[in-house]
């Protein structure tokens, strides 16, 4: 990707008038990683390089601030004081993201009430009317994630709206999995409608899983620096180890559905239930064996 010039001027230009000790200038430096990343997310999403730099810098605010929340957080009183700087820089969320919330979340939950009491014969709903009651609670789960994550918040800047929405499918995928796994618990569908759930449940799985591998930070300045001195987790010191977790994950899953599929085909959907918490069991292990185990580079 061709390097963004106009990043760096303006990033110029935000500092003049600053005496460029060492500590402004080791957070001069901070901030332009974080504006490189940030551009990039915003040159991804569609926007011009130009318009995603005034928009990095924008986002910034007054470097000012920067400094003397740096120093702050620099000290003991500094990283005790997180809370008073969250307050500082706190973003309310917009009243119309809240209705869309509130609206997202009642359709989720009457389309979930529906469904199941549908599905154990209380309420006479043919079978594909209760797969729509699902989707419509999967969609508006989906709708819920993807909305919340391209808003921006306190500590981090809106994911880009592309993002955000491969976020929204894959909990589509997985929450209509369910959905249609349920069914066949229930034995209002076939037990052909276990495919269905395997291969939602499986795609939302990898797709997690990318995504979460792909993902770019996305805090702000002032909260990178004020956990400048938070030790950071295995996944973060190793990418490498990350990307084999994700990895496993997808391979375990992918087995574990497999496993359900031909349990359900052979000796009964009852069975089901082992094989998920043998999969969820043995995710957790490896999850632990890969977090807590001797670290190879000390």
């Amino acid at each position: 990707m061709t390097e963004n010039t106009d990043l760096h001027r303006l990033l110029d230009e935000a500092f003049s008038g600053v005496e460029m000790t060492p500590d402004a200038q080791d957070l001069k430096e901070e901030v332009r990683a974080n504006l490189v990343a940030r551009t990039s997310e915003l040159e991804a999403s569609g926007a011009l390089p130009a318009e995603a730099a005034r928009t990095a810098v924008a986002e910034l605010g007054d470097v000012r601030e920067l400094l003397d929340d740096g120093t702050d957080a620099a000290s003991p009183r500094g990283l005790a004081g997180y809370a008073a700087l969250q307050q500082k820089h706190r973003v309310r969320p917009k009243p119309a993201f809240v209705v869309r919330v509130v609206l997202w979340s009642a359709i989720a939950v009457v389309g979930i009430s529906l469904g199941i009491l549908s599905a154990v014969g209380v309420l006479p709903i043919i079978v594909w009317g209760q797969v729509a009651l699902f989707g419509f609670a999967s969609t508006a789960l989906g709708l819920l994630v993807g909305d919340s994550l391209s808003q921006e918040t306190t500590t981090n800047h809106p994911m880009p709206s592309g993002r955000a929405g491969a976020y929204a499918l894959a909990t589509f995928l997985a929450a209509y999995g369910i959905g249609f796994g349920a069914l066949v618990a229930f034995g209002t569908m076939p037990v052909w409608g276990i495919v269905f759930a395997a291969l939602g449940v499986i795609t939302s799985i990898v797709l997690f899983a990318f995504l979460g591998a792909t993902q770019t930070n996305r805090h702000k300045a002032w909260t990178r620096r004020a956990l400048a001195d938070e030790p950071a987790n295995r996944f973060e010191r190793e990418p490498e180890t990350a990307a084999r977790f994700g990895i496993y994950t997808a391979a375990i899953w992918i087995v574990t559905f497999c496993v359900i599929a031909v349990l359900v085909f052979t000796v009964g959907w009852w069975w089901a239930p082992v094989a998920f918490a043998g999969g969820f069991a043995l995710m957790m292990l490896v999850l632990a064996r890969m977090l807590f185990a001797p670290d190879r580079k000390a």
